[in-house]
């Protein structure tokens, strides 16, 4: 133990290192507002229906009373499983953006209300955690429930992995509102943290069995100022894998370490193991440090990990997490079909890693994964009204076995454990944020949206907004309105799909790599567009009025595997721009699943304004075969769905 506390205590006396002057910096989602379209009337879906449905099915299932229990302002007894209270703070958090997206004062004032209970919950020295203030140490056995004692349960308990969603919470809500109320209960509990936990005589060693804390911490810390907050983050993230602590939990369950990335130290670690979900937030927080202090050791680790996870174990939806057992990725190139798993929250997290990844490297395959998945692996997680959920999503569906958590093959409006109707509900409405970024004198366009943005280049105020109907075609026109004449430099993120790549890697390939130069004008006149490393880089002096308008082009694109999945061999799928198609049983006649699809079969796409909100289908011209985009399935009833085609003769 002395070796590991020694490797602590140098690196939390480290300076933070890492130069800021290059340093890619998210747009604040204040600054960014949605007009129309696509992701407009996504976020619009989130605030009129996902956020509500959401903080209603808290209320209903107890998890909202738990903390007026817990604060001695109504008797009864806890409600639910031991993370409920992270459900409730991923809702506020969401709530928090909605708020930053279009000001409610009712929502703002609801808020308020739940903030009182959250605090009335909170025990003097800053300890929350519902379920043991209620149950006290009655709690515990060694069980999937909160352990026997503060914190003497840690890779079963879930007392930090809440906390971790409160100061997510807390910081959203203080950004929406300018109001410290749940700050303040967010630094208590940070600050008891701080105190509990290190290197130090006399703290707990201890590492998180559902990673969240780490990223929650790196967030409060930057809103804060608070090094210290850091610094555990960092404790939390080098205290994994140490042979001489384990906790009694991993013989009872038979999951082993990896299941909670604790087998080996990080800066050891090469592959993407265990509990997908906990994999993933571990690594976001890492590549987060790495954008505040940067470390040789980590950052190898981490590119290490990522490769492994986007070039052997990635589904072609974004997806991740093959197993359903530990909902785990799998070996490397084991990503069957029909028993996927892929969660919701998974998916998530790998948009989650993969910006953060972006942030620290400024590479443009990060945000090429970061848009499959947000495309097809999320979105497909969610109804198109907004209020419906899948917990798993498989690539390949007989619309009858039961694959959804108890529901059968059709979506859900809530679950026992509901973390994944709870995340959607704090990321859709987060979306615009992670359109734009700057980068000293650089304006970073990543993500195609119709919208009207306000940044600053250099102490420059710029007007920026964006008219296209992306993703169903590729056209966009950018106004670039500064509020002084400048020099600086416009970065447009061209997507490798558009230049003949489907995924960073070799895992999935296009039949067909071809593609048609990227057609750009600037204020009418047409000028080269150069690919520098994924974006068109425009360095010029810009004014008032002036104007990009750019095209990519969207052919209807087929993807074949790494012949190492052997559960995809001689099959073929179908994606237009960003979007994966599927067949879907209701359009082809109740069958899907044995529809084949030769090389040189061409779809056509047509938009249907009255279909799920609006989309284009792609039809056959040879063949009565109709297909939809992967997100879209489910909508409509249980039935057939298939991604991945048998190869026609």
């Amino acid at each position: 133990m002395t070796k590991y506390l020694s490797l602590i205590s140098f690196l939390l006396c480290c300076n933070l290192s890492f130069s800021q002057e290059n340093k890619i910096t998210p747009v604040p989602l204040k600054n960014v507002k949605t007009k129309q379209g696509f992701w407009h009337n996504r976020v619009e879906t989130a605030r009129n229906v996902t956020v509500p449905h959401a903080l209603h099915q808290c209320e209903e299932s107890g998890r909202i009373d738990n903390f007026a229990v817990a604060g001695g302002l109504k008797k009864g007894k806890f409600e639910g499983v031991r993370f409920n209270d992270s459900d409730v703070f991923k809702v506020v958090e969401g709530a928090a953006y909605v708020l930053q997206n279009q000001y409610d004062p009712k929502l703002d004032h609801y808020l308020d209300s739940l903030i009182t209970l959250f605090a009335a919950a909170q025990e003097p020295d800053g300890y929350l955690y519902t379920i043991r203030t209620i149950n006290k140490d009655t709690t515990g056995s060694y069980d999937w429930i909160a352990g026997p004692y503060r914190y003497g349960f840690e890779n079963g308990s879930h007392e930090l992995y809440n906390v971790g969603h409160l100061y997510e919470a807390a910081v959203a809500h203080y950004e929406a509102t300018g109001k410290k109320t749940l700050l303040d209960v967010a630094i208590k509990n940070a600050d008891h943290l701080v105190k509990t936990f290190g290197p130090n005589p006399g703290q707990l060693v201890v590492v998180p069995g559902h990673q969240e804390i780490e990223i929650a911490l790196i967030r409060l810390y930057r809103t804060t100022g608070k090094k210290e907050y850091l610094d555990l983050s960092n404790f939390f993230i080098d205290m994994r894998g140490r042979s001489d602590k384990r906790a009694l939990y991993l013989d009872e369950h038979k999951l082993g370490p990896a299941y909670f990335q604790d087998q080996v130290p990080f800066v050891k670690q090469k592959e993407a193991v265990g509990h997908a979900v906990r994999a993933q937030y571990l690594y976001t927080a890492v590549a987060d440090m790495l954008t505040i202090q940067d470390e040789p050791q980590h950052s190898a680790a981490i590119h290490a990990i990522w490769d492994d996870a986007t070039e052997k174990k990635q589904y072609i939806t974004g997806g991740v997490g093959a197993r359903e057992d530990g909902e785990a990725f799998d070996k490397a190139y084991v990503l069957p079909n029909d028993n996927a798993y892929a969660e919701t929250c998974a998916a998530i997290a790998n948009m989650l890693w993969n910006h953060k990844m972006y942030l620290y490297t400024g590479e443009s395959k990060y945000m090429d994964v970061f848009e499959r998945v947000l495309y097809n692996g999320f979105l497909g997680g969610m109804s198109v009204a907004g209020d419906k959920f899948f917990y798993v999503n498989p690539m390949a569906s007989n619309g009858v076995n039961d694959f959804n958590k108890g529901s059968g093959a059709e979506r859900q409006p809530w679950f026992g454990t509901a973390c994944c109707p709870t995340n959607v509900s704090r990321f859709l409405p987060s979306m615009p944020t992670y359109i734009y970024a700057t980068k000293g004198n650089e304006l970073i366009i990543n993500l195609f949206a119709d919208n009207e943005a306000t940044l600053t280049v250099n102490s420059n105020a710029v007007k920026l907004s964006q008219q296209t109907n992306y993703p169903w075609d590729g056209n966009v026109r950018i106004l670039v309105d500064p509020e002084k004449s400048a020099n600086f430099t416009v970065s447009v993120r061209i997507p490798g799909w558009a230049t003949g790549e489907a995924i960073p890697g070799n895992l999935y390939t296009y039949t067909n790599k071809e593609s048609k130069p990227v057609t750009l004008r600037v204020n009418g006149k047409n000028t080269p567009a150069t690919i520098e490393e994924g974006y068109i880089k425009l360095a010029r002096t810009w004014k008032k009025g002036d104007q990009i308008e750019l095209a990519l082009d969207m052919p209807v694109r087929k993807i074949i595997s790494n012949d190492n999945i052997a559960s995809n061999k001689g099959k073929i799928a179908i994606e237009r721009g960003p979007v994966l198609y599927c067949a879907e049983g209701h359009d082809n006649n109740g069958k899907a699943l044995a529809i084949p699809v030769s090389e040189n079969q061409n779809f056509v796409p047509s938009y249907q304004q009255a279909l799920l909100g609006g989309m284009n289908v792609l039809k056959c011209d040879t063949e009565n075969v109709t297909l939809i985009p992967y997100y879209a399935w489910a909508n409509r009833g249980a039935n057939e769905m298939v991604i991945w085609f048998n190869k026609a003769q």
